[in-house]
């Protein structure tokens, strides 16, 4: 027989190298062969439902890491709600309409012009199922759970039958309306865009200074004055209408180097430095309201242009004067609408000037700028050309910039119920608690909706007009409409006649020829995920309306979660969702923006198969993503370091539970060691932290409280001395049981904890545990415990690591100075003040054994530290080599290694344990 023949030397299968590459796809795949998620469900009903409502993301390429994060963050919740005592199914979901898909096609050849539309329709539904089944594949390799054979999608003829039911119920409060307005127009998309399809790049725009020559100045000023304006668009000079003031400014008529213009009086310093005035004199002055009505005369043509009041003009920049096209621009379409000014739009669809801009007609409206500016030049009305570069609204797919363009177009009203969405977000909490105020202000300073977009691929307005041309929205139509598409998907819009779509029997007094058209704009794609509440949420049983939570990307202020808040506002008067949960973007380790155009993008992918989808989980966990997330594959490194030293830990306790059943061998609270009792105390702190956390969607303090006590209490402290006792008493004795209970209980208590994001390695773990339960993800939350007296136990053991952490610097400090190596061959003696001395006392431990050395003793009162003692404020300690030799089974230095003479290598607590142990020892002795 050996000596290490009579240790407890923990083994297992539980490999150290995780492998995690190779194994997580057949995990997954044993996942949904043996139908987890269906599982969990099934043994959560009859429990109070948690709905965390999927936002849709766009079915076009396989996904990135921002929608990694997004994925993971989702599949952390969900499953720890499911394993918290909550019903919460997972229902993914994709938006398939839109823009995005018919550029893949055009890029394939395929042009919506030159077919008939239900075949355009038809390969737009091809291309986006196949995005659909790509992006599912990448999903389900991360690990997420969910219904991913019964997802939802907007494309899908119950979806779009509720997203036209929405529209009826808001067209039947009057929400909906047919008008001429500016809108965000899209010259390279050649249609209406929504704020949230909007992003910002900095441009070089021509500024300038415009005179506009008065006409009647109402007997305060004369037709020897002009205004001046300024401006950064010189295209929409040609659309002007009028001049806006604000009534509650004042305003000077000056005479600047012999002529006379009208300015604020406050930027009248500026407009001086500007233009160059050398000579300036004020020559009265006067308020903004008693402007009004004045007239001036357009600098190009011959029509005047009105003085109007307006509260949108401010003392920012420019000259206090607003030029007002109402045909290019919302504050001049509102305060143009005052006073009748003419709504014109100077461009076309794709951007070139027309025939109501004289001069410029054909042009394309950039190329008019110059050509503008060289007009008022000409005619005397240019007082400066400047140019500055400023942030410009862009179309987020084409990356060209946007014009304001009065078009006629389907709006829905959000100032009809603007201050019920107001109230609504007031019944929602969010996190970051500042997305409250950013939906608020969005909500309160926006526009009403444009929804329609002149596109091919999307939900049809179900809108018809009588022969007159007047627009029909009936409750009759409209549900008539939702009937038909809901049996045969929205293509039927395209396939039949406009009296193929009405109601059978149906007549208008506006066509009493029974004649009919059908509109031929389709739904902005924000109604379209904007009605999920109603097409998924209310619309499938085992879902619930209003949502708990919807977690999305920042951007969704002015996306899903606004255009979710209006419909459902709109329809049912509550918001769809009770919490708000937002993150930031994912950028490149320099702080940019990931796109493929840089180079600089992480595929998922390349890191699952370097290192695994649970790294990437674990990364999930630890990064702030209330703000925007830098991520690189130096991140994932380290984060791969961070879960060896997780696992290698949860290796150790489940190596050294081997034996232990947890039914025989668990000893009580009350009979455990004073450290063992501590130990569970912590453990149960770290569980009521870690569900806390996991309540407020906090996952890095889950993760961080979870690897601190791994790390610092169990695998610094107490496995590290665990080994003295677990590998060295005998199998079955009280102190080896002891900490086998300990070990157990936080091994199964974490795991559990880890399940939600470390969802791959729980389960490998699980197993070992022997629990009821198939999986560690059928299993419940561990319930946080508190103990009699743990108190005074939490105070006593803080004091005793403290103490703890000074004799370990002592023991460095006798390792550099070549006194000792390993702790063991130390012996510690310990002067202390009164403090520590009362602590080492009542100590209920082995405080030898607790600091792993050979030797430990506490001086007598009174008694003064030698020379070479370390000194602190509460004890002096001295470190010196251990006496005696080394006990080749535990390794303890020692004074006794020998006394019995059977075994003349061990000490004398080893050879008592083998001499009661291992009789084949007693009788043959080792081998050599």
């Amino acid at each position: 027989m050996k000596v290490k023949d009579t240790l407890n030397l923990g083994h297992t299968d539980f490999k150290m190298r995780a492998g995690l590459p190779n194994k997580e796809p057949k995990m997954q795949a044993a996942w949904e062969e043996n139908h987890l998620y269906e599982m969990r469900q099934k043994l959560n009903e009859g429990k109070p439902a948690f709905i965390l409502h999927d936002g849709p993301p766009f079915a076009n390429g396989n996904i990135h890491m921002g929608h990694a994060l997004n994925k993971i963050s989702k599949d952390i919740i969900v499953r720890y709600k499911s394993m918290n005592g909550f019903r919460a199914p997972y229902v993914p979901g994709w938006d398939t309409h839109g823009l995005p898909i018919e550029q893949q096609l055009a890029k394939k050849g395929v042009h919506r012009k030159e077919m008939p539309m239900d075949e355009y329709r038809e390969l737009c539904r091809q291309f986006a199922m196949k995005e659909i089944e790509k992006q599912r594949t990448d999903f389900k390799r991360l690990g997420v759970l969910g219904d991913w054979d019964h997802p939802y999608i907007t494309l899908q003829p119950k979806f779009e039958e509720q997203e036209i039911r929405v529209f009826g119920a808001m067209a039947e409060k009057g929400y909906i309306y047919h008008g001429l307005k500016p809108v965000y127009w899209s010259w390279s998309s050649e249609s209406t865009l929504a704020e949230a399809e909007i992003e910002y790049h900095d441009v070089k725009s021509p500024s300038i200074y415009v005179a506009f020559p008065v006409k009647d100045g109402k007997g305060i000023i004369g037709t020897d004055t002009s205004f001046i304006i300024w401006t950064t668009t010189p295209w929409t000079i040609p659309a002007n209408q009028g001049i806006a003031v604000n009534p509650r400014f004042e305003y000077a008529q000056v005479e600047a180097d012999g002529k006379k213009y009208v300015v604020a009086s406050e930027r009248l310093q500026v407009v001086k430095e500007a233009l160059g005035w050398n000579d300036v004199a004020v020559l009265k002055t006067f308020s903004g309201k008693d402007m009004e009505r004045m007239v001036a005369k357009h600098p190009l043509y011959d029509r005047d242009s009105l003085v109007i009041l307006g509260d949108h003009v401010t003392l920012d920049s420019g000259t206090g004067l607003v030029h007002t096209a109402p045909g290019h621009g919302e504050d001049d379409y509102k305060a143009g609408m005052n006073y009748d000014l003419p709504v014109v739009s100077v461009v076309d669809a794709k951007g070139f000037m027309t025939k109501d801009a004289p001069g410029f007609e054909g042009v394309f409206y950039d190329k008019a700028n110059p050509m503008v500016t060289k007009a008022l030049e000409e005619k005397g009305a240019l007082l400066k050309l400047d140019f500055f570069t400023h942030s410009y609204p862009h179309d987020w797919r084409t990356k060209k910039p946007v014009i304001f363009r009065a078009t006629t177009q389907w709006f829905a009203s959000v100032d009809a119920f603007r201050q019920q969405i107001l109230d609504a977000i007031d019944n929602v909490s969010f996190t970051p608690s500042w997305g409250k105020t950013r939906l608020y202000n969005m909500i309160r300073d926006r526009g009403d909706w444009v929804i329609s977009r002149q596109r091919a691929w999307g939900v049809p307005l179900p809108i018809f007009y009588a022969e007159d041309g007047t627009p029909i929205l009936e409750k009759e139509t409209i549900d008539h409409v939702a009937d038909l598409f809901g049996k045969y998907g929205s293509i039927v819009w395209s396939q039949r006649e406009a009296k193929d779509l009405l109601p059978a029997g149906y007549t208008n007094v506006h066509s009493p020829n029974g004649k009919f058209t059908k509109e031929t704009d389709i739904m902005d794609v924000w109604f379209d995920s904007g009605s999920s509440w109603a097409g998924v949420a209310e619309a499938r049983p085992e879902l619930e309306y209003p949502t708990d939570l919807y977690l999305e990307g920042s951007d969704q202020y002015r996306g899903w979660f606004n255009s979710s808040l209006i419909t459902s506002v709109a329809v049912n008067g509550v918001a769809p969702y009770k919490q708000v949960l937002s993150q930031g973007f994912t950028l490149d380790g320099e702080g940019r923006k990931m796109s493929k155009s840089l180079g600089n993008t992480i595929a998922p992918d390349k890191v699952e198969n370097q290192y695994g989808a649970e790294i990437i989980r674990l990364w999930a966990a630890t990064v702030d993503s209330s703000s925007d997330v830098r991520v690189s594959m130096d991140n994932f490194a380290q984060t791969s370091e961070a879960y060896r030293k997780i696992r290698n830990t949860l290796r150790f306790m489940i190596a050294n539970t081997g034996d232990f059943d947890e039914k025989t061998d668990t000893v009580p609270f009350s009979q455990l060691g004073s450290v063992d009792q501590y130990m569970l105390v912590r453990l149960n702190q770290v569980i009521k932290t870690a569900k806390a956390a996991y309540d407020k969607y906090d996952f890095a303090t889950v993760e961080k409280t979870i690897s601190s006590f791994l790390v610092n209490d169990l695998s610094a402290f107490y496995l590290d001395f665990a080994k003295d006792v677990v590998y060295i008493e005998a199998e079955k004795s009280l102190a080896r049981r002891r900490m086998q209970t300990v070990m157990f209980e936080a091994l199964l208590d974490l795991t559990k904890l880890l399940t939600p994001i470390l969802a791959h390695t729980a389960e490998e773990i699980w197993p070992y545990l022997r629990q009821p339960e198939q999986y560690a993800a059928l299993s419940n939350m561990p319930e946080a415990q508190d103990f009699a007296g743990q108190d005074d136990l939490l105070k006593q053991w803080s004091a005793f690591m403290s103490f703890r952490a000074e004799v370990q610097k002592s023991l460095e400090m006798a390792r550099d100075a070549k006194l000792i190596g390993k702790s063991m061959e130390a012996a510690v003696t310990v002067y202390p003040q009164n403090s520590v001395r009362t602590l080492l006392a009542g100590l209920d431990a082995n405080v030898m054994q607790l600091l792993i050395t050979s030797g430990f003793a506490v001086a007598a009162d009174g008694e003064s530290a030698p020379a070479g003692a370390v000194h602190f404020d509460d004890a002096d300690i001295l470190v010196e080599h251990a006496q005696g030799d080394v006990c080749q089974r535990c390794r303890m230095t020692t004074t006794d290694v020998g006394a019995d003479k059977r075994f003349p290598t061990l000490c004398g607590r080893c050879a008592k344990i083998v001499a009661e142990n291992f009789p084949e020892a007693v009788e043959n002795g080792f081998e050599a």
